[in-house]
């Protein structure tokens, strides 16, 4: 049974860092592709950024270059480093797989079906 747990959610000020950390277990994380999505407080669920099998990562508008997605296979874990924080940012953040190699990964339309596993999120807080 795959298991999928993010940890890393904290209470920071606007223009802090973060690093938020997604374990899989129960099967090796192998290449799939993997996402990161949150949920701001009123706002429906969104894309942050999302890696693909190739290696290929996509981003958000909002967090481009601000964010940055990372995997490593060996530690069956996916990071996001966030930088530059502002209270918009603020909500609760969930990783998802898919189980199987694909050079595309979902990070907008129809993502929340896409992906076969959840986590059940980690929140991050960013106010002064």
């Amino acid at each position: 049974q795959v298991q999928v747990v993010e940890s890393g959610g904290d209470l920071v000020q606007p223009g802090g860092s973060l690093n938020l950390s997604c374990v899989f277990s129960g099967y090796p994380l192998d290449d799939y592709a993997i996402g990161w999505f949150r949920q701001r407080p009123g706002k429906k669920q969104e894309g942050v950024t999302c890696i693909a099998s190739d290696g290929s990562a996509y981003y958000a508008e909002s967090v481009e270059g601000r964010f940055a997605i990372s995997r490593d296979n060996a530690k069956n874990t996916v990071s996001l480093q966030m930088r530059s924080l502002k209270s918009e940012d603020t909500g609760a953040y969930f990783c998802a797989v898919k189980m199987r190699r694909s050079d595309y990964c979902a990070l907008r339309d129809g993502f929340g079906t896409w992906y076969d596993h959840w986590g059940q999120g980690t929140r991050v807080t960013v106010t002064s």
